[in-house]
This record gives structure tokens, C-alpha cells and sequence, in this order.
């Protein structure tokens, strides 16, 4: 009896063994390496904030449980030189903020420490993942948007605007994802009849001189304001210089329109960072990012500046209005 007990244990044990032996050891602080722009903003302090929650909401205190390495990138281009320094203090997970610039650094440092993406745009198309339902590799996370979601943008400013006839675009060229949103926005300016022009910026610096060149004819009816790590982290300045310009600025992430803009359309980007911090605890309980699906967002959503619109002249139309989640008064 007692010899088959003893069989039975130690069959039981190999077959447990490959479940557990990815998981973090007895005793062990896990590190986790976070990657980002900049926690300076409003909506940096936010989205921070939503991750340390998500993992608080899991049972993790930071700095007993889990040590979190932050590294501020400020700059999109130095993305890649903190990422392999994530890399090279061989942390258990790395969580690659910063949207595509971000998660491709990530990618690009390191081929065996898991890595959550957060926030990022077309992660198949831009050769992070091999599929959305399985990875493969050692990269997973949480998808924005596909490029598609740039042509329901101009949609949007064009209900709202209906006199619009031209559209300025701000965005960074930079950005990897950026020739294939504008390939979807010229789909959708087709459909519209909207001229599109490129208002680009690939720094802080930038922005003056790129709104001043807007202000010069032909004036565009309206601006449409790409979701980039760069507009994020500068979605107050930018909406005090379309106020200042008298000029409509759609964003394409809700918080610009707290920031002042007049819309702001998109995932809720605190809630995808707090949805990061499950990925984290799945890994480090031993689950591998290659069997994890990208998690695409369910629910986008609408808010609208009514403060701004009166600034500037405008009614927003019932059939918009009806849509949104938020109304700023």
C-alpha cells in the first residue's frame, strides 16, 4: 500500500513538474521592468497609477512583493537604449509602455524575457505578434486600435464639423505605425471629400511652428490628432494651441478632450494599464506570453468638450451627442 502511494506521488510530481516549473521560485521578489515616455504628464500620472492599482487589486505591494525598475524614456528615440538596460538587469517581466516605439524596443532588446505590450496599435501588422490569438514568441499584451480606427476618427470630426472641407493631421512621422494610418485616412478622406494635410512633429519643440503653419491658407476646418506617445504626454499644449488657432482638434484617445480638445475618441487607456497588471501576475505565475491572446479593447469612448465647443463657435449635433460617454461642461 504504502509503495503505491509512494508510485502514485512521484508520477503525480513529474507530471505537475512542467505546470510550475516556469513560475517564480519560493522566496523570490519578482522585478518587473517598466518602459515608458514620461509619468510627468496628467495622463502619465494616470496611467501609472492604473497599472501600481492593478496590481494592488491582485495582492502585489510594491517593494515587498514586487520591485518595479521604471525607466522614462522623455524622448521616443531613446526608447531602445532603456529597454536593453531593462534587458540587462535580467528582469522577470518587462512591460513596454511608450505605444508601437515602445513595444517594438522591447521586441528588438531582448528574444527570452516575457514582455506585456500596452497600448499599442496593429501589433500583427507591425510584426510583434504572429496572431492575436496566439503570439507566439515572448510577446504579448494589449492591443489600442487597428489603423482602421484612424478613418472612424476623421468620420467623427466630420459629423462634427460638418463644413470641414480640409484636415489637418498631427502626428509624429516617426512613429511606426504612422504610413500605415495615413494609408487608412486617405481610404476615409476619399469617402468624405476631405483634403488632408500632414501637420508633423517629432518633438514638444515642434509644435508652435507646425500650428503656424496651419494658421497659413489653406486653414483647415478642423485637426485630427494622432494617438502617439508624443501627442499623449503634450494633449494640453496642443489643445491650447488649436484654441488659440480657433481650430477644432479631435484626439484619438479620450483624454484629449479633458485636456481641452473638443473631442476625444478611443480605448480607455487607464483601464488597459490596469488590465497590463493581469498579464504581469499570469507570467509570473508561470504562464507563457506566447499562449496568451492580445486583448483588444470592447469598449471605446466618447468624450465631449462642450466648453471648447462654445469657445469656438460650434453645435455639436444631436447625433454625436448621443454617443458620448462624457460630456465636459
Amino acid at each position: 500500500m504504502k509503495k503505491a502511494a509512494l508510485v502514485f506521488t512521484l508520477v503525480l510530481g513529474i507530471l505537475l513538474a512542467p505546470l510550475v516549473a516556469d513560475a517564480q521560485p519560493a522566496g523570490k521578489v519578482p522585478r518587473i521592468g517598466l518602459l515608458g515616455v514620461s509619468p510627468e504628464s496628467p495622463t502619465g500620472r494616470a496611467v501609472l497609477d492604473a497599472f501600481r492599482q492593478g496590481l494592488r487589486d491582485l495582492g502585489y505591494v510594491e517593494g515587498r512583493s514586487v520591485v518595479i525598475e521604471y525607466r522614462w524614456a522623455e524622448e521616443v528615440d531613446r526608447l531602445p537604449a532603456l529597454a536593453a538596460e531593462l534587458v540587462r538587469l535580467n528582469v522577470d517581466v518587462l512591460v513596454a509602455g511608450g505605444g508601437s516605439a515602445g513595444s517594438l524596443a522591447a521586441k528588438h532588446a531582448t528574444a527570452t524575457i516575457p514582455i506585456v505590450f500596452v497600448y499599442t496599435g496593429d501589433p500583427v501588422g507591425l510584426g510583434l505578434v504572429g496572431s492575436l490569438a496566439r503570439p507566439g514568441g515572448n510577446i504579448t499584451g494589449l492591443s489600442a486600435q487597428g489603423i482602421e480606427f484612424a478613418g472612424k476618427l476623421l468620420e467623427l470630426l466630420k459629423q462634427a464639423v460638418p463644413h470641414a472641407r480640409r484636415v489637418a493631421v498631427l502626428g509624429d512621422p516617426g512613429h511606426p505605425a504612422y504610413p500605415s494610418v495615413w494609408r487608412e485616412l486617405g481610404l476615409a478622406a476619399r469617402t468624405l471629400r476631405v483634403a488632408l494635410q500632414a501637420a508633423d512633429v517629432r518633438k514638444r519643440e515642434e509644435l508652435e511652428s507646425a500650428f503656424s503653419a496651419m494658421t497659413r491658407a489653406p486653414v483647415p476646418g478642423g485637426i485630427l490628432v494622432l494617438s502617439e506617445p508624443l501627442t499623449f504626454r503634450n494633449s494640453a499644449r496642443i489643445a491650447n494651441l488649436a484654441a488659440k488657432s480657433r481650430l477644432p482638434a479631435v484626439f484619438g484617445f479620450p483624454e484629449g478632450a479633458a485636456a481641452g480638445g473638443l473631442m476625444g475618441y478611443g480605448p480607455n487607456v487607464r483601464d488597459t494599464y490596469r488590465r497590463a497588471a493581469t498579464y504581469v501576475d499570469k507570467i509570473l505565475k508561470g504562464a507563457r506570453p506566447a499562449d496568451l491572446p492580445v486583448e483588444q479593447p470592447t469598449k471605446f469612448d466618447l468624450v465631449i468638450n462642450l466648453k471648447t465647443a462654445k469657445a469656438l463657435g460650434l453645435k455639436i449635433p444631436p447625433s454625436v451627442m448621443i454617443r458620448a460617454d462624457q460630456v465636459i461642461e
